[in-house]
């Protein structure tokens, strides 16, 4: 200790210095702790404020992501952005419940958000008794538009139509599936595409037809059961609800007791309607309608002797009502349907054609069921439409000489 009062250290190394009165002499502390106290508060404050922006910004994207979703339930809805290409829409057996057409429509890309428009039609239905969006839905080809909102895609798919202009029109007997369809797309009942495809396809559960089947022997599926008769349809109708004002027509008027008749007969109801469209071209009027059946059915007892029916309206139905009709896209040619429908004499197909040959009336059904008893199997027409029958080729041949010498056999 030097008269200072510091203590003087021989040992120069040392730095520390120190003050002899102890109550004066400073505390020694560690040169770190006050920076780590200060450290952990700046790091408490910072992680406190990172947190809230975490916490903002997560609110912020879930606030985004339920708007976004949000807007694209309500476009389902009211269809606000959405476009007006059409989408065709088919399927050939009836939807039940509204859960199954909004899956269709969504995988067809018409709705995007399909669990909320489920909810959406059940909550309607049950806060809107009258006309509910729920099934079901007939079978049917439709064409439909994200601009049609959800309520007006199921109300298309329902058969209704939202159109009051209604058109009458009337096909007469003998009318062919190509005709009807062509006169109903004239007249802007609906698509020539959609009907088409309805009639080849779609299942209906009238009984004439409940299991009548598309096949490649016949051009148009339905030809023969689309009842001739004169109806109103809605403009721009969906196609199947048009097809099933002819069908369900037809099943009204094809009693029951026609029916057991065809059974005690040993035809089917197809054989019988096929006879009866053979009838209707083949006759000149309708009091000639149950002598042409009773021959036709001669000839079709005796395919040993008579394997051709020998009528040429068979192949005219091919040539001049199918041929026309048939674009690049037909499944086959007219010469392919000749084969089934040719039943000339010189040709190949025994017995009935393959399928009707046009849509008859009640007088040629109720001829194919009820044919006048003749022991005849050859007939033929002057230019006045006079009927000549024959029971022998010979007798036939003289008869043509005799009335028709113009015609050709």
């Amino acid at each position: 200790m030097d008269k200072y009062g510091f203590n003087s250290n021989e040992n120069k190394n040392t730095p520390d210095f120190y003050f002899s009165n102890s109550e004066n002499a400073p505390v020694k502390h560690s040169n770190n702790s006050p920076k780590k106290s200060n450290a952990k508060k700046k790091k408490k404050s910072s992680s406190g404020v990172g947190s809230t922006y975490l916490f903002f910004i997560i609110v912020i994207c879930v606030s985004v992501v339920v708007s976004i979703y949000a807007i694209f339930c309500m476009n389902d809805i009211f269809a606000i952005t959405k476009t007006k290409s059409n989408v065709t829409v088919s399927y050939s057996q009836k939807i039940e419940n509204a859960d199954e057409a909004i899956d269709i429509l969504s995988d067809k890309g018409l709705i995007r958000c399909k669990n909320f428009c489920k909810f959406f039609v059940k909550l309607r239905d049950n806060l809107i008794k009258s006309k509910p969006l729920g099934g079901p839905y007939e079978a049917g080809v439709y064409y439909l538009n994200g601009k049609m909102g959800l309520e007006g895609m199921l109300v298309t798919l329902k058969g209704d139509t939202s159109s009051s202009e209604t058109v009458t029109l009337t096909f007469p007997e003998g009318y062919t599936v190509p005709e009807i369809v062509n006169k109903l797309s004239e007249n802007d009942v609906c698509d020539k595409t959609a009907l088409l495809s309805v009639i080849q396809s779609t299942d209906f559960t009238y009984s004439l037809v409940t299991n009548l089947k598309a096949s490649d022997s016949v051009p148009y599926r339905l030809e023969g059961f689309m009842f001739p008769d004169t109806y109103e349809f809605f403009i721009n109708e969906s196609a199947s609800s048009t097809v099933r004002k002819f069908l369900e027509n037809g099943d009204a008027k094809f009693t029951e007791k026609y029916k057991q008749r065809a059974e005690k007969m040993g035809y089917s109801i197809y054989q019988i309607m096929t006879i009866a469209s053979i009838v209707q071209k083949e006759a000149a009027n309708d009091d000639q309608m149950k002598t042409i059946a009773g021959i036709l059915y001669n000839r079709l007892d005796d395919t040993v002797n008579f394997p051709t029916l020998g009528c040429q309206s068979t192949s005219d139905y091919i040539t001049n009502k199918v041929a026309p009709n048939l674009s690049s896209t037909s499944s086959h040619t007219s010469e392919y349907y000749m084969t089934y429908y040719n039943t000339n004499l010189s040709s190949t197909v025994v017995g009935l054609p393959a399928g009707p040959i046009c849509n008859p009336g009640m007088t040629a059904i109720h001829a194919a069921l009820y044919p006048k008893e003749t022991s005849a199997k050859f007939f033929f027409h002057d230019t006045k439409g006079n009927i000549y029958t024959a029971k022998t080729y010979s007798e036939f041949k003289q008869k043509v000489r005799t009335y028709a010498p113009y015609l050709e056999y």
